[in-house]
């Protein structure tokens, strides 16, 4: 007979902005980051029928084809899905804090992590932001007040993603907590269910999602110029409301905003 207490999980999605080139190197961005989407299991469905009926709204009102990918880039720059529909910057602007504001509304949580690379030269910014975030996963589970831990299934979007199963499968095993959670470096495993799964970001509401709180996340550090402020402002992030998971820099790391980890 099973048992009575299940394991509780949390889907996390991952997806990422910038690039990890140094640099040196001619167009590389200032900065690398992830962004994160915490859904709690019992949540998705609610959660996915949330997105449905949002999408389905911007279809009323701005044409936009409900299976139509939708990511900052596009946003940004008025181009990929949404180019033959010649959006103006305050629609634009309205489309991506309405995303953001949907997460608190169907229970998820939210962070960034956000790598200065002029900080970190040297380092290998992608396993420096996947190491920092995977330590934040780690201590939700150990903080959570629910008498069964939870654990983590992590999804990602499609590309690194021998990179990010090696990181993810190390994590499982052991890894450092960091100095600002555990003292002299403890050592910690991250409760992780199975290997991290690729996904293509087209198919994913919640991929599309960590994409746009990437974005924001990174736009709090890396102010926006005029052209990109019309659809993105620096204070975009604050859109999460309710939905930012504040736990992750409440010592304050670096003067980062709260939810988003500055390294």
């Amino acid at each position: 007979m099973y048992a009575a207490k299940f394991v509780h999980m949390i889907i996390a999605y991952v997806d990422e902005t910038g690039d990890t080139g140094p640099l040196t190197k001619a167009g590389a961005s200032a900065c690398y980051g992830l962004g994160c989407v915490m859904i709690p299991q019992e949540r998705w469905a609610g959660g996915l029928d949330r997105m449905v009926a949002f999408r389905r709204g911007l279809r009323d009102r701005h044409k936009i084809l409900v299976r139509a990918e939708l990511k900052s880039a596009y946003l940004v720059g008025g181009k990929g899905s949404i180019k033959h529909l010649g959006l103006e910057p305050f629609e634009r602007r309205g489309i991506f804090a309405g995303h953001l504001r949907q997460l608190a509304d169907f229970g998820a949580r939210a962070f960034s992590v956000v790598i200065d690379k002029s900080r970190n030269e040297g380092s290998d910014v992608a396993d420096l932001a996947w190491d920092t975030l995977l330590q934040r996963l780690e201590r939700v589970s150990a903080h959570s007040k629910r008498e069964v831990k939870p654990s983590f299934l992590i999804v990602h979007d499609e590309g690194d993603d021998v990179a990010v199963r090696r990181r993810v499968r190390k994590a499982r095993v052991r890894m450092t907590a960091g100095s600002l959670f555990a003292s002299g470096g403890q050592t910690v495993r991250v409760p992780i269910v199975e290997d991290a799964i690729a996904r293509d970001s087209s198919q994913s509401y919640f991929l599309q999602l960590a994409d746009m709180v990437a974005y924001a996340g990174w736009r709090t550090y890396i102010r926006p110029g005029a052209s990109v402020a019309k659809i993105v402002p620096a204070n975009t992030w604050n859109a999460l409301g309710a939905a930012t998971h504040i736990a992750v820099n409440s010592r304050s790391l670096n003067g980062s905003v709260p939810g988003v980890v500055l390294r």
